[in-house]
């Protein structure tokens, strides 16, 4: 008879196979990231904390605004007999811009002169006679009645002659006026009308539009939570408004002219403008600018590369590099990014070097090595 084999045996054999297999797979699976980083170096690259001069500064986006700008209107009404520029040049203050035709003022000036000139004739004349009868009446030859009416007729021409004289004044004004001057200098607009038109006095359609552009605004808006820093830095003097427009390599630089009396309750943030000379056209009304204000200068920023600063549950951080190229956790307080750079305001010592790149898989205490042509900055 043949003895059957225990089943015991069969039974524990799936568990030991399963424990042999467990223990293979944990003989070859790679060690984390940890303190001795047995599987080797992490290849990281890295960057310097440096000590730097450092603008504190606003960016905003601004826009162009004229500096001044005029409605040019005819105050006579006339023919338009001659336009002597063309439309979107510059121009200066005083320039003749448009000519009307002038021989209907000119005749009215000339009927107003000789009016005034007929007045004052007659005028001198009654004076006389009131002279006559003044002597003549104080010798008791003429009545008194005669003397008080000569002199109301002289009286009356002499206030004729006095509007006579305001007519003619008027008049040159309105010959005047079928010149057309430019009233400040700078870029005109599109031409409302042409020789030939008839145009009237203060019509609601102007002839020409001038934006005084040299100098030009620049208006922009800074949050409600700089306005405090921007109010400090203002009473202390000295800063500096950069514009720069698209196409531009090199930005304008102007002051601050004007800060708006209020928040905009519905953008958190207040308006202000800035002047700038603006001699070479580079900023334009209606066109968009970047604007950079730049507050104060701190000449000694500890700065590092943005690259470096991870954030966490706890802040920001970043992993700083020792002698014997491991690396250790360090927690930082930011003040600010500038570009690509980021202010550290403590944590950090200028001289010590800092991970920019391969932090994941970094802990305290694990040993990195150096990529080659890693940027180190200064």
């Amino acid at each position: 008879m043949v003895k059957s084999r225990p089943l015991y045996f069969l039974t524990a054999l799936p568990f030991l196979l399963a424990s042999c297999s467990a223990g293979t797979a944990t003989e070859q699976q790679p060690a984390g990231g940890g303190r001795g980083n047995a599987s080797g170096p992490v290849p990281v690259e890295i960057g310097a904390v440096a000590d730097k001069s450092v603008p504190l500064q606003i960016t905003a986006i601004g826009t162009g605004e004229p500096y001044s700008t005029v409605s040019v209107h005819a105050q006579v009404t006339g023919e338009l007999i001659s336009v002597h520029f063309k439309e979107g040049e510059d121009v200066r203050e005083g320039q003749v811009l448009f000519s009307l035709d002038r021989r209907p003022l000119e005749a009215a000036l000339q009927q107003a002169q000789a009016n005034l000139a007929k007045d004052a004739a007659q005028a001198a004349n009654a004076r006389s006679q009131a002279d006559r009868f003044e002597d003549l009446a104080n010798r008791g030859i003429a009545p008194r009645d005669q003397l008080d009416q000569a002199r109301a007729a002289a009286t009356a021409l002499e206030a004729t002659v006095a509007a006579d004289k305001a007519a003619v004044e008027n008049a040159t004004v309105q010959l005047q006026y079928a010149t057309v001057s430019a009233p400040l200098s700078g870029r005109t607009g599109a031409l409302m009308v042409h020789e030939g038109s008839l145009v009237r006095a203060n019509d609601t359609t102007p002839l020409v539009v001038i934006n005084q552009v040299s100098p030009i605004y620049v208006s922009f808006a800074i949050p409600e939570s700089r306005f405090a820093e921007l109010k400090r830095y203002m009473a202390q003097g000295g800063i500096i408004v950069e514009a720069l427009s698209p196409g531009e390599e090199a930005p304008a630089r102007g002051t601050i002219s004007f800060v708006d009396n209020q928040v905009d309750a519905a953008t958190g943030t207040i308006r202000v403008k800035a002047v700038f000379h603006n001699a070479s056209h580079t900023l334009w009304p209606g066109q968009f600018a970047d604007v950079t204000v730049t507050l104060t200068t701190d000449p000694h920023a500890v700065v590092v590369p943005t690259a470096a600063v991870q954030t966490g549950q706890q802040g920001s951080y970043v992993f700083v590099v020792n002698q014997d190229q491991t690396v250790d956790l360090r927690p930082v307080t930011i003040a600010r990014a500038v570009g690509d750079e980021t202010v550290i305001q403590s944590g950090l010592t200028p001289g010590e070097t800092v991970v920019t790149d391969g932090q994941l898989r970094l802990v305290t205490g694990s040993r990195v090595s150096v990529k080659r042509n890693s940027p180190v900055t200064q």
